[in-house]
């Protein structure tokens, strides 16, 4: 296993920006450091004084409870639009569906779908574009097109060579923890650290900096029961000794469903409490399906936090 990060502070626009473990608040929460995130075409994201919304668009037929809604271009690009209307500052396009039994498909048909929409939301230039893949090939393309930001959820291991793309196109980068086709640790954070710092090496390895990195721990991705998704949930903070920001997807994922009963459209109020929840667990970003319930949940959070924070007597 790699050492773990070294905490390092220094100053930023006005601000701190600390990479190590975050500081805490006089009730133990984490205190919400500004981290800036580095991403393609010289754009950047402070991460900390507020919880970032990212809106899922699949651009895919099947996935598991949007599937064939956003297929078109046009569609696709609409949906993004009352999206960063409703608050999204990140737009994470996808093209293969990442759910449970889905299909494989080519790079090629991933490419047809994902590469249409991103030129077109770049000429828009409304919001930061994150392409959702874990093919080097895509990526590149992806980032040429306009993206700024790679989010694979295979963490850099199923096709390493992506994290030279984020290295060479200046890409922020998150990198997701994932339990697929592997034997998983029993202690669900140990493993969280045995294959991000695995990612993390990779990373480093092709010249990623720092800087251009978010870690994602994958909920539902081979979390197999609701248990081991909400165990991850209660034990959120013991990631900050990565030392790097945190996003959580816990979007419509089954193990909501299992505590509320709700099938997956309807799983928009239980998303917006487990995003409270991270956020007061220290999250900096949140991908979701439904932004507009996300965002005014994570506001009142970013409400409590800075109260939580402000000095006794204020």
């Amino acid at each position: 296993m790699l050492p773990l990060l070294a905490p390092c502070f220094r100053a930023v626009a006005g601000a701190t920006e600390i990479l190590g473990n975050p500081s805490r608040s006089r009730h133990g929460w984490p205190a919400m450091m500004i981290r800036r995130w580095q991403l393609a075409h010289g754009r950047h994201l402070d991460l900390g004084g507020k919880a970032v919304v990212m809106g899922i668009l699949n651009v895919t037929p099947d996935s598991f409870s949007d599937g064939g809604l956003f297929d078109s271009t046009g569609n696709a690009v609409a949906q993004a639009r009352r999206m960063i209307a409703e608050g999204a500052a990140i737009i994470d396009v996808g093209g293969e569906s990442t759910r449970p039994g889905a299909a494989p498909i080519t790079a090629a048909e991933e490419q047809d779908r994902v590469l249409p929409v991103i030129e077109a939301l770049a000429a828009t230039g409304e919001a930061l574009i994150s392409v959702d893949t874990y093919r080097e090939e895509t990526a590149r393309l992806a980032v040429a097109a306009g993206a700024h930001i790679v989010n694979d959820v295979w963490g850099l291991q199923r096709e390493p060579g992506i994290a030279r793309v984020a290295a060479e196109t200046g890409a922020g980068l998150v990198v997701m923890h994932t339990g697929r086709e592997r034997e998983k640790l029993p202690d669900v954070i140990a493993d969280q650290f045995f294959f991000l710092e695995k990612s993390l090496g990779i990373a480093r390895g092709c010249g990623v900096a720092d800087e251009r990195i978010v870690l994602d721990p994958g909920f539902g991705f081979a979390k197999e029961t609701p248990e081991e998704n909400l165990d991850l949930m209660a034990r959120f903070d013991e990631l900050h000794a990565l030392g790097f920001p945190l996003m959580a997807g816990t979007s419509r994922k089954r193990f909501i469903g299992a505590v509320t009963g709700r099938d997956a459209p309807d799983r928009a109020a239980g998303t917006a409490a487990t995003s409270v929840i991270l956020r007061l667990k220290g999250a900096h970003l949140f991908r979701v399906h439904d932004v507009a319930i996300n965002k005014d949940a994570l506001a009142m959070a970013d409400a409590m936090l800075a109260r939580q924070t402000k000095p006794a007597g204020h």
